[in-house]
């Protein structure tokens, strides 16, 4: 089995803490030069922000530290497939690279649902790779709902 990517395994590490918060496990980061500057999980209801998914925190995050609203020398790795809101500020953001774990067909919006990259109207495009770490972020997820059923 290929190790996970270190960006991926941290992800997953926010994603376990933000469930132990009680938050749907989403973990995000962006990595600039080689290295982690922003780290998130999703925190919705710990903020009672329902724009606070793990990649516009992280995406916010990032922004603040560089002191700028462009990321394009930035990579996002993230557990799941990005809904229609964080794809947006993923594209507005300029994320060069977007690397996700789980795909999400009822609420993805990168390879399901709006597919808002494939969209004439948006303007900036990441390479965008899927299913780094899947199968550990399905599992969290899965679990995660599991034991609230």
């Amino acid at each position: 089995m290929i190790p996970l990517p270190e960006p991926m395994r941290r992800a997953l590490t926010v994603a376990a803490e933000a469930a132990g918060a009680g938050e749907v496990p989403v973990g995000a980061v962006i990595v600039h030069d080689g290295r982690v500057i922003a780290a998130a999980g999703n925190a919705p209801r710990s903020l009672r922000d329902p724009t606070a998914h793990a990649e516009m925190l992280a995406i916010r995050m990032a922004a603040a530290l560089l002191g700028r609203e462009r990321l394009e020398d930035c990579d996002l790795w993230v557990t799941l497939e990005p809904c229609a809101m964080c794809a947006g500020a993923i594209a507005h953001a300029r994320v060069a690279r977007l690397y996700y774990g789980a795909p999400d067909a009822k609420g993805g919006a990168v390879d399901h649902g709006p597919r808002l990259f494939g969209q004439p109207t948006c303007h900036h495009r990441p390479e965008v790779y899927a299913g780094i770490g899947e199968r550990e972020a399905a599992a969290l997820l899965r679990d995660f709902f599991a034991a609230r059923r």
